[in-house]
């Protein structure tokens, strides 16, 4: 494959955005090489401004779980924007959507719609402050919930210490309130809850940790997070914006069977536009303005063409054996990917969620933050340009979620398996 194209305009862009890129993971920094540039996508495929075809395992970080440009959300966000593209005032979609959402999601009383998971998060966090009275939060290494001053915080310098901040801007006194620890680790959750209650207002999760590729809840750690938040009055706040409709129809919080106070989502309830939710309890959501003193606004929440292009993303989903087929899919992925890591005589660990996946380059079982580390990035960085020529897109980075989507067929299944085998052949 040649990227002529995409390398003039990565130089051109460098010139006008920091990096060239308007998200750090685009700029193929992990990976070695410049970034492709995508002129359009169709199904489950995506052409860049070369020509090159690609079957498409990003989907816009996670979205398009239908595949790109679905003919059903596409017709029906031509008709939306025909009628206007933001109001700054109530429509009837945001009712619709609220409607279908809070139907899947039983935990979730009321829900107010913003623009981005970032949003969905720090809003969030900001309501259950309010509504306890409480300052610090709880969150573990790996997770990340959006790039708010709060939340960019890394480790300190043991298991149960206050975070530091993990990003220049970010002030201390921010990260003095941010207590972060190991994934899966209920011992240092139990004694820092015990602890620290009583300044305690959240913890915030990503019930399937997908921002250091895809790892999984041990048995009972969920369960015992739960019982701990609700014993000591803390507010337990899901994000789901990666795994909410991924995991399974009504997010982890379904497949697990725990119910959190407050959810977070964003990705799939946009059917690829800019969105996000939070939502939770009666009593707590009454916190939010105008009903509440906690303040929140956007000029764009909840603007026609995100609804309607959730709206109708939602409508398939609902569809009679839609999850049976994604499932499907990603066991046959699954499958086919752990059988090309055997045949090639290369030590992965393969893990998924839903369809939600990731292929780690390590022999250890990747439970957390820490085993994630135990990676060969380096064999990664191969293994990704390897498959990328090809026409396999995957994320440029070792600690990124793959995702599947309805359009994804076996014959791409196929193709895919057999350029996994021949790149790990290539770079054992």
């Amino acid at each position: 494959m040649e990227w002529k194209k995409s390398h003039r305009l990565y130089k051109r862009a460098c010139e006008l955005i920091p990096g060239g890129v308007n998200s750090p993971v685009r700029a193929f920094r992990a990976v070695g090489g410049n970034p492709v540039f995508i002129d359009r996508a169709k199904g489950s495929k995506i052409y860049d401004v070369d020509g090159n075809a690609y079957i498409d395992y990003v989907l816009s970080w996670g979205p398009l779980i239908l595949g790109h440009s679905h003919p059903k959300v596409v017709n029906s966000l031509k008709k939306a924007a025909e009628k206007g593209t933001s109001y700054g005032a109530p429509t009837p979609l945001e009712i619709e959507l609220a409607e279908l959402v809070l139907k899947v999601y039983p935990s979730m009383d009321k829900i107010r719609m913003v623009n981005s998971g970032t949003e969905a998060t720090m809003s969030a966090i900001r309501v259950a402050r309010g509504f306890t009275g409480r300052d610090k939060i709880i969150k573990f290494e790996g997770c990340y919930h959006g790039h708010a001053d709060g939340l960019l915080v890394k480790a300190g310098s043991g298991a149960t210490t206050f975070g530091v901040p993990d990003s220049p801007g970010v002030p201390k006194s921010y990260a003095k309130n941010t207590i972060t620890l190991p994934f899966n680790d209920t011992a240092a959750l139990h004694s820092v809850i015990k602890n620290e209650w009583k300044s305690v207002a959240c913890v915030i999760i990503e019930p399937v940790v997908g921002n250091i590729g895809c790892v999984l809840p041990k048995p009972g750690f969920l369960e015992s997070l739960r019982k701990l938040t609700k014993k000591f009055g803390i507010v337990l706040i899901f994000d789901e914006v990666m795994t909410g409709f991924r995991v399974a129809f009504g997010g982890a919080q379904a497949y697990y069977g725990i119910r959190p106070d407050m959810t977070c989502l964003g990705k799939v309830i946009g059917g690829g536009l800019p969105v996000g939710a939070y939502g939770g309890k009666k009593e707590i959501m009454s916190m939010v303005s105008p009903e509440g003193p906690v303040y929140q606004a956007g000029t764009l929440s909840g603007n026609p063409l995100a609804m309607t292009a959730g709206i109708e993303t939602l409508r398939i989903l609902s569809g009679k054996n839609i999850y049976k087929k994604l499932e499907s899919t990603g066991a046959l992925l699954e499958e086919g990917l752990a059988d090309a890591a055997r045949k090639a005589g290369v030590k992965t660990r393969f893990y998924r969620a839903g369809t939600m996946f990731c292929t780690y380059f390590t022999d250890t079982d990747v439970i957390d933050y820490k085993t994630a580390k135990t990676s060969d990035t380096a064999r990664f960085s191969r293994f990704f340009s390897a498959i990328i020529k090809r026409g396999i897109y995957i994320a440029p980075s070792q600690f990124e979620a793959g995702f599947i989507s309805l359009a994804h067929t076996e014959k791409d299944i196929e193709k895919t398996v057999k350029a996994a085998y021949e790149s790990l052949v290539e770079i054992k």
